[in-house]
């Protein structure tokens, strides 16, 4: 039996998992499946019933104001009471949002009631899924960082986009839309059941926060950037690396139309991408800590993603109505998207301590994501048309490319793998 662990655990040391954390990886798959489930057919559905379009997209903008909002303060929230006490207040809040929009705001399509509960909802798997982010930060050796969050934006991504989606075309058909909204409750608790009971691993913080400083603890999420300014660049950075994600799906399905593909074969297109993006999520980790953490963000993240913005665009204008070729654009895109994974590696070693202060900027700017794409898209639209809001989203990839090259880590965080000239010429056993 010792012997079978000690193959388990040596498995898990050269795949970049920490094995004290493994359980935990399972359970954020989970969770957000079942936090993902209704993103690709709630804002059609909803409308269909009714609401409009303006409704609908402001539900959605209160839900990416909370997600902003409690992706801030899970880094620095978990200094203070720990990963484990941080993640079971974004389940519960998680489950109190879902009763009330799918028990009292949808049925009776009460908008005020919707968009009170769907933004309480958005407390949800920020605190969850970005609070173990942080616990992963604390508890992987340095030189396999870039790999353990590789892991954790697999897990993450892959319940988000791909089994959520998955599961919600099986649901609907068998247990409509209601009682799919419901079950998403079943499965955030059977992530939970893995994250939060079978994990036995010990979290100290670096803080060491008591109870007469956790004000203070929560303001070092702001003053971490003035500490160490080139934080606030990885905050912006990740802000650039996932808003397209959430400005796509608000235009590009209906300029598809125009071009002559269903909702339907738009929907293949947009998980399929995902699954290529979840794969790359885990190469992207392993060549971070090889080539560097920064070189990867800069040129496969920022200059990559700003040529396959304008490809996967213009896909369409070039081949016609050929699905794979278009979808094979897309797949590019969703790839090289993964290129900012090492940026949750990169940041948190910019700092000496705090690194959940530091994880908090980067977590802000991941839910500011959320906000940040649609409203691109609602601002400029209706000036400059959906080409002059892609060519929006490739120059901001472009700054993230530059902005990243001054994201440099300071001496004493310095590997091997980072690829600095001056650390080159250090032997490696």
């Amino acid at each position: 039996m010792s012997t079978q662990i000690n193959s388990q655990n040596s498995l898990l040391d050269r795949v970049g998992i920490p094995k004290n954390l493994a359980w935990g990886y399972l359970g954020i798959l989970i969770f957000m499946m079942g936090d993902g489930l209704e993103g690709s057919w709630l804002s059609p559905y909803l409308i269909g019933r009714g609401m409009t379009i303006q409704q609908s997209a402001s539900l959605f903008t209160a839900y990416g104001v909370t997600i902003a909002i409690s992706s801030w303060f899970s880094g620095v929230l978990v200094e203070s009471y720990g990963p484990k006490k941080t993640m079971l207040m974004g389940l519960i809040l998680y489950i109190l949002g879902t009763a009330g929009f799918v028990g009292y705001g949808v049925p009776q399509l009460d908008y005020i009631i919707m968009l009170f509960t769907y933004a309480i909802r958005g407390f949800g798997y920020p605190f969850f899924a970005y609070s173990f982010l942080v616990w992963i930060t604390y508890r992987s050796p340095q030189k396999k960082l870039g790999t353990a969050v590789g892991w954790f934006w697999f897990v993450f991504t892959g319940g988000l986009n791909v089994f959520g989606a998955y599961y919600s075309s099986w649901a609907i058909q068998n247990l409509g839309y209601l009682n799919t909204l419901w079950s998403s409750i079943f499965w955030v608790l059977v992530g939970a059941f893995f994250a939060l009971v079978l994990i036995k691993d010990k979290f100290k913080s670096d803080s060491n926060a008591t109870k007469t400083n956790k004000s203070e603890e929560l303001m070092k999420g702001l003053t971490v950037v003035v500490e160490e300014p080139k934080v606030l660049l990885g905050g912006i950075v990740r802000i650039i690396n996932t808003t397209a994600q959430f400005a796509f799906p608000v235009f590009l399905p209906t300029y598809m139309a125009t071009h002559g593909f269903s909702t339907t074969e738009w929907v293949q297109i947009w998980g399929t991408i995902f699954i290529a993006n979840i794969a790359f999520n885990l190469i992207f980790g392993f060549v971070g800590d090889k080539l560097g953490w920064r070189n990867t963000i800069m040129w496969f993240g920022g200059f990559g993603c700003a040529i396959t913005t304008l490809l996967f665009f213009y896909s369409p204008v070039i081949f016609g109505s050929n699905f794979w070729a278009i979808m094979l654009c897309g797949v590019l895109w969703g790839a090289l998207l993964a290129g900012y994974v090492p940026l949750s590696a990169l940041v948190p070693s910019l700092v000496k301590k705090d690194k959940g202060a530091a994880m908090a900027i980067l977590n802000l700017g991941a839910g500011l994501a959320v906000f940040v794409g649609p409203l691109i898209v609602w601002m400029f639209i209706g000036a400059i048309g959906n080409e002059g809001v892609v060519w929006i989203l490739a120059g901001l990839y472009f700054l993230s490319a530059v902005l990243t090259r001054f994201i440099t880590l300071p001496d004493n965080a310095k590997t091997a793998h980072v690829s600095e000239p001056e650390i080159q010429a250090i032997p490696v056993n």
